[in-house]
């Protein structure tokens, strides 16, 4: 795979470019996750904030989790795609909200591990071979 990798949100307005490979890759099936994604898990890459540039305008949106953490959203304010989440207490890493479309290879987004499987929908089967994990490991 070739770097940098540029993705964007579904309008265009807002683009990145992503310099590195993702320190790992995620399916997470629990329920905020499929509200967000629209299906039954969302695929997320974990990389540090300094291996990804963004252009153009991101709004925010902040909940608590389960843990008690802060998990802040950034998104497209015209076309409302979620791009990214992170922890204001650990601003160096970010979680990427996968839309690997239009890339000659997306391998190097396949999920290495499944969370929050407790609350999976009962009619997926999830591959054989990747970690799985009840909650977040």
């Amino acid at each position: 795979m070739k770097f940098p990798i540029e993705g964007s949100c579904q309008c265009g307005q807002l683009t990145y470019k992503l310099f590195e490979k993702p320190t790992m890759v995620l399916a997470c099936h629990c329920t905020e996750c499929q509200k967000l994604s629209t299906s039954p898990f969302s695929v997320t890459a974990i990389i540090a904030s300094t291996a990804i540039e963004f252009k153009g305008e991101l709004k925010e949106w902040s909940r608590s989790s389960d843990s008690g953490n802060k998990n802040n959203a950034k998104f497209c304010p015209t076309c409302g795609n979620r791009i990214y989440h992170y922890n204001p207490a650990e601003p160096e890493t970010i979680k990427l909200k996968l839309k690997p479309v239009n890339l000659a290879d997306a391998k190097i987004f396949k999920p290495s591990a499944h969370v929050w499987v407790c609350e999976k929908l009962n009619w997926y089967q999830i591959p054989e071979g990747v970690k799985v994990f009840e909650k977040q490991p």
